[in-house]
């Protein structure tokens, strides 16, 4: 039986990166291989790819999530919106001294209202809002809302964050937490990887605040996954198809990736289209796509390092991440990144 303490380490506070590097492609790289490791930069990784691969990227965009407003009452609310409906209607966190009822308002930024409508299906830590009037929540959000940095990150949103905590492809709006394996890549590297024999795809997934919930359940068997919008463009099914036929190797750039593409092969074949994911991969998980991955440093006890620990083998990760703190790799959203190679039947 899996459980939450075979996924815990210890995380000097100090490694915890609060800015990114001064350049996207400065980050270091730990290429883990074979149960080997390699310490290198991450400018280096155009070295590690070889004609003929694909590299799968993420092209959701972070909206600007966090709003701070007050209920009728004039109570203070810190509001994180989870994933944006349609035009009117949201799903969201709401931090208050109490929690608002259904049929309450809140003025946000003091520039529109929402209605709390109720709570949200079977996750009670999350509310439904319906925007009083007229308006377009994207607008809105992007017109008054703050940048969602992740709760580990103790600064409020800078001007250089707007930049640096959106990938350099991001092009569709819906994410509230960055898939932050992205973040490495510049133009110029993304060029570089083409021209010399890499094919580029893409697909979406929009992350939700659910990706900074801790999992509350010793026997992992117990936990339950949020779910997340993805989109697979034929396009890209078509290009993994070619890179198999080629020999070719399949990169998924950051676990959002990784969870799309496995989600949508659920059924043995990969399937273009949009649907949602609760998929949760833990060590003995059969992967059916992806065959390396590029990822950055996860939190302990988290579904992230479980899926690593899934992907390259629980003890190589184990190994990976005391090689880590040992070497004063820079953890999370802005810090170094891995390229991990697959281990089938890896524990």
């Amino acid at each position: 039986m899996l459980t939450l303490d075979d996924f815990d380490f210890d995380l000097p506070p100090e490694l915890i990166a609060q800015h990114p590097a001064s350049e996207r492609s400065a980050s270091r790289l730990l290429h883990v291989a074979a149960g080997t490791l390699h310490d290198r930069q991450f400018i280096d990784l155009a070295q590690l790819i070889t004609p003929g691969d694909l590299l799968v990227l993420n092209d959701t965009r972070v909206i600007k999530a966090r709003l701070y407003g007050q209920k009728d009452s004039g109570g203070k609310v810190e509001v994180m919106i989870e994933r944006i409906a349609d035009a009117h209607h949201a799903v969201a966190q709401i931090r208050a001294s109490k929690s608002p009822k259904p049929g309450s308002r809140i003025v946000i930024e003091g520039a529109f209202s929402v209605t709390v409508t109720g709570r949200s299906g079977e996750q009670s830590e999350f509310f439904a809002l319906e925007l009083v009037g007229d308006g377009d929540l994207y607008a809105l959000l992007e017109q008054h809302g703050h940048l969602p940095l992740p709760p580990y990150i103790t600064h409020d949103a800078e001007s250089d964050d707007e930049t640096r905590y959106q990938t350099v492809f991001a092009r569709h709006l819906g994410a509230v937490a960055a898939p932050t394996a992205g973040l490495h890549f510049d133009d110029a590297m993304l060029a570089t990887l083409a021209a010399q024999g890499a094919e580029l795809a893409y697909l979406t997934l929009h992350v939700g605040a659910g990706t900074f919930q801790p999992v509350r359940v010793h026997d992992l068997s117990q936990h339950r996954m949020h779910s997340e919008r993805f989109a697979i463009p034929p396009a890209t099914v078509d290009a993994i198809a070619r890179t198999r036929a080629r020999g070719g190797r399949v990169i998924a750039v950051g676990t959002t990736s990784l969870r799309a593409l496995e989600a949508a092969a659920q059924g043995g074949e990969l399937v273009a289209g949009d649907a949602e994911t609760d998929i949760f991969i833990t060590p003995g998980y059969r992967f059916r796509v992806v065959d390396r991955l590029i990822t950055n440093f996860h939190l302990p006890k988290s579904t992230l390092l479980m899926l690593v620990s899934a992907f390259a083998g629980t003890q190589t990760m184990r190994a990976a991440y005391r090689h880590a703190v040992a070497q004063r790799y820079r953890f999370f959203s802005y810090g170094d990144a891995m390229l991990l190679e697959r281990q089938d039947h890896a524990i």
